[in-house]
């Protein structure tokens, strides 16, 4: 019974372990490229709008692009930041394919906030289950960590035996802490994840909009990841000229930008 306990605990998670981490650095080489205040930025414009971007960080899983939309028309124009999306190259440039279907290229599209946070709240409501789900089973382990104390306790044994039974039980109760210790940890950790998430969604996130004659905005777009890409050509479609296009070196380093 003591060993069995022991067992379900390390087996819900008590050990860790250490990864090594890889930082994205993207650098325009197609366009209209400039050093602005230290960044490189490039510009490109069709059917009089104009797109001028520049990496401004790894963000989790996304690569988060600075962006600024400039409408230099007569009209106003239906911008949606889910229109971004490029394509991952190798080093010679050539198409990435995707790794379970060689046919399609490897392709990624710009995340669409007001989808997102609506999968924020989900992750949200997930956590908060696995939360009272956690809370259930370490009242029952606790439950039957004490029957199993209680029972060896009303045993005659040696001396040698109830100091054993005593290193063993005590070593379960404080694992059972140890463990209710790291799923609140868990939870606030993911929270608070959560809590960023739905601010950048919220804030940070360039929305769909309509641009006025003259008028421009500014704010990130987030773009998948694609590790194995050497360059990705991003898009912004335009209609009657096909679209804007930029191509961007990506290298990895092991060293955090400053």
């Amino acid at each position: 019974m003591k060993a069995n306990v022991l067992l379900v605990l390390v087996a819900l998670g008590l050990g860790g372990c250490a990864s090594n981490a890889t930082y994205l650095q993207l650098t325009p080489v197609t366009g209209d490229v400039a050093r602005i205040d230290g960044r490189m930025v490039t510009r490109g414009e069709a059917d009089s709008v104009v797109v001028v971007a520049s990496f401004e960080r790894e963000d989790m899983e996304y690569l988060a692009m600075d962006i600024e939309i400039k409408n230099r028309s007569n009209r106003a124009i239906d911008f949606d930041q889910s229109n971004f999306r490029y394509v991952a190259l190798d080093a010679n440039e050539d198409t990435l394919r995707e790794a379970r279907n060689q046919s399609m290229a490897l392709l990624r599209t710009a995340a669409n906030p007001a989808l997102e946070t609506e999968l924020v709240k989900d992750k949200v409501d997930k956590e908060k289950r696995r939360l009272k789900t956690a809370k259930i089973i370490n009242t029952v382990l606790f439950v039957a960590i004490v029957a199993s104390d209680v029972s060896s306790s009303s045993r005659r044994q040696s001396g040698e035996s109830w100091v054993r039974n005593r290193i063993s039980h005590d070593g379960a109760y404080n694992l059972i802490q140890a463990k209710r210790v790291i799923d609140h940890g868990t939870f606030a950790n993911r929270m608070q994840r959560y809590d960023f998430e739905s601010y950048r969604w919220r804030e940070l996130a360039l929305r769909r909009i309509y641009i006025q004659p003259g008028e421009s905005v500014r704010g990130f777009v987030y773009l998948p990841k694609a590790m194995q890409a050497s360059f990705i050509k991003m898009l912004y479609p335009v209609p009657e000229t096909g679209g804007i296009t930029f191509t961007f070196m990506q290298s990895a380093t092991k060293q955090r930008p400053k």
